[in-house]
């Protein structure tokens, strides 16, 4: 069975996307560069920031065409880190609310890539 552990999200500014995922995130980075970040999470998952202009293939993808999606134990971790995020000043494009797969919201990160946390409907 093949299973995807690393996401590497195109960035603008490695080090200011860096800085936003650690505060949003509260994860460490174990590897940082000018062109790149890495950050490794208690689950296995691998994040990585890659500088837009270092990519190669070269990209001409910005964000918005998918989502980092992050799962949470309740309805009230839901509302609770949406608030969090909107007090670090996160850019909310979708209010908290009931979907057909549970409760979610979604924000931005500095260069447009989706962000959603979600507690799934029983």
């Amino acid at each position: 069975m093949i299973a995807p552990s690393l996401l590497n999200l195109y960035v603008d500014d490695p080090a200011r996307s860096a800085d936003f995922y650690r505060r949003l995130l509260t994860g460490d980075i174990v590897e940082q560069s000018p062109t790149f970040a890495l950050f490794v999470f208690p689950n296995g998952f691998k994040l990585g920031l890659w500088g837009r202009t270092g990519v190669e293939p070269a990209t001409t993808v910005r964000g918005g065409g998918s989502e980092l999606c992050v799962h949470v134990d309740s309805d009230e971790e839901v509302d609770r880190l949406h608030q969090r995020w909107r007090e670090q000043g996160v850019e909310i494009v979708q209010a908290p609310l009931a979907m057909d797969f549970g409760y979610t919201f979604t924000g931005l990160d500095p260069d447009g890539h989706r962000l959603r946390v979600y507690h799934l409907a029983m």
